[in-house]
């Protein structure tokens, strides 16, 4: 199979006119095709007066594929890599049922490769089935009231099933590719496979997590939700089984085996850990504001006169600086047509997050503004230093905003003149329970602000406009990833008081080892093959 790169066509080219362009650069006929498939797409949109779709394609000929290699410019056309996953043999002999702690990405995963390797998993999840939990959601949005058990945090799907279903990631695994041909197969669209910013959206995720979790129940496997870890059960320094709540009241379950998927804010499950003697570490984490502009602005910022174009969507952005002498700074989880969300899931704290439809078709655009943030900032060299971090700026954030989950918010101009906002301008706020007009910098550490107002003038050099005076920062973005790492062993089994606690696998973004949907994913794809290898 060969691979050919960098195929630019406009965004009004039909796919027979890739078809055609594929054939004209290796010099063959398109009837000599015998398969044909896109592997990667991107946008260049550098020349706003002629953007650019960029192909990239995989095909098989009905000819020498050796002598059209030889013939060819190397740096346009190879030989394919494909990757096949290659699924690990079960060598494991307990008796016991795995439990898996957690039914986000990791955690689905996790449960998916165990089931088919027929160990039929028992799953815990606090929050509750997707149906249930979308309820519990748009019902905090409306009232105020806030579950704390099943929220955009914790439920069926885990975090990410409310914010775009963004797949983009920055780890180079190959197990990703499984990741992503699993949700096609349970229902993304295919499109995800190549595209350069591949997403599902939150409405379309909903449906695939459920036909992941009837997979899991046809295989034997069993997921409870509404369900907490409270407790391991350790004896002479291995796992016995777990405790957990259901309704008030307390049960056992039997086991040698627990996947700890459990998320990044499952603060008190860490805390309950800690308490164990379970080893971690403080880990970096970033936090910074939500940036709202709206999507027309941003789709003309970056495509010009091709703005709106059917074949190019909502338009998306990334950009990273580092001011001098400061931290660095860049946009994250970009929710091209999407909405800001209120992601509280603890009483009196507020915490902000974005998403998106598979349309990205509502009115703004937006993307977190983040700041890294080290140990050295954590105030103390304690464990669990930075959520308590992460717990003051999103308490200050609540009774900024009224003690009512309302948002604070501000405009780039009077966030820059360091001005308390008292209305806000062109850009109408979309935060899902509210915004009311504040000074933001009354949250988050002075470093962090400093740097973001530095960042908003390089961004402006880099995309002209970006510091749009009437733009929105609605704070805090504090809960991008978790800033506590819980160590693992060359099995992937966690330490307790210095020595391999056996049995028990931290796994995921809560335990610090994942920062997002695919990232996550594959982590719960490695700790299901440590499993499976262990001949216990």
């Amino acid at each position: 199979m060969l691979r050919i790169n960098n195929i630019k066509l406009s965004p009004d080219a039909t796919f027979e006119e890739l078809y055609l362009a594929a054939a004209k650069v290796i010099k063959v006929k398109p009837e000599d095709f015998k398969s044909f498939s896109i592997y990667k797409r991107s946008i260049d949109s550098r020349d706003k007066n002629d953007v650019k779709l960029i192909y990239t394609v995989d095909i098989q000929v009905d000819a020498d594929e050796s002598r059209i290699l030889k013939r060819s410019d190397k740096r346009r056309v190879t030989k394919s890599e494909t990757y096949e996953y290659q699924p690990v043999e079960n060598k494991r002999k307990s008796k016991f049922r795995p439990v898996i702690v957690g039914f986000g990405p990791a955690g689905m995963f996790c449960a998916l490769l165990l089931s088919r390797a027929g160990l039929k998993p028992f799953v815990i999840e606090r929050g509750n089935d997707v149906d249930t939990r979308t309820k519990d959601v748009h019902n905090f949005w409306e009232t105020r009231k806030l579950n704390t058990e099943s929220n955009v945090q914790f439920g069926e799907g885990g975090a990410g099933t409310f914010s775009d279903g963004k797949l983009t990631t920055g780890i180079k695994d190959p197990k990703q590719k499984k990741v992503f041909t699993e949700f096609v197969y349970f229902g993304a669209p295919e499109e995800i496979l190549y595209s350069n910013y591949p997403h599902v959206g939150t409405d379309k995720l909903v449906h695939i997590v459920k036909n992941i979790r009837e997979e899991i129940l046809s295989l034997g496997g069993e997921i409870n939700f509404g369900c907490k870890l409270t407790d391991l059960i350790i004896a002479n320094n291995y796992v016995h089984g777990i405790t957990y709540e259901k309704n008030g009241k307390s049960f056992d379950f039997e086991t040698d085996t627990v996947v700890l998927a459990i998320g990044h804010s499952a603060r008190d499950t860490v805390e309950m850990l800690y308490e164990k003697g379970i080893t971690m570490i403080q880990k970096p984490f970033s936090v910074g504001t939500r940036i709202e502009h709206p999507r027309e602005y941003i789709d003309k910022l970056q495509y010009g006169k091709f703005a709106g174009h059917p074949a190019l969507g909502a338009a998306n952005y990334k950009m990273a600086c580092h001011p001098e002498g400061g931290r660095g700074t860049y946009t994250f989880c970009m929710c091209p047509g999407g909405t800001v969300i209120t992601a509280s899931s603890e009483e009196g704290m507020l915490v902000i997050n974005g998403m998106s439809k598979y349309a990205r078709d509502e009115e703004n655009s937006n993307s977190a503004l983040l700041v890294g943030i080290e140990p050295e900032d954590f105030g103390n060299d304690h464990p669990l230093a930075g959520i308590e971090l992460q717990r003051k700026i999103e308490e200050k954030a609540f009774r900024l905003g009224g003690k009512d989950y309302t948002a604070p918010a501000q405009t780039v101009k009077d966030f820059l003149n360091n001005v308390t906002s008292t209305k806000f301008g062109a850009v109408k706020p979309s935060c899902t329970t509210g915004a009311t007009p504040s000074n933001i910098r009354e949250i988050l550490p002075k470093k962090v602000t400093d740097n973001i107002a530095d960042a908003l003038l390089k961004m402006d050099k880099m995309m002209a406009g970006f510091a749009l005076p009437d733009a929105l920062l609605t704070a805090p973005e504090s809960r991008s990833s978790s800033p506590v790492r819980i160590i693992r062993d060359d099995v992937c089994q966690c330490y307790r008081i210095d020595n391999s606690l056996g049995g028990v696998y931290p796994c995921g973004e809560g335990a610090g080892y994942a920062g997002g949907i695919v990232s996550a994913g594959v982590d719960g794809i490695r700790i299901a093959e440590a499993i499976l290898k262990d001949e216990h």
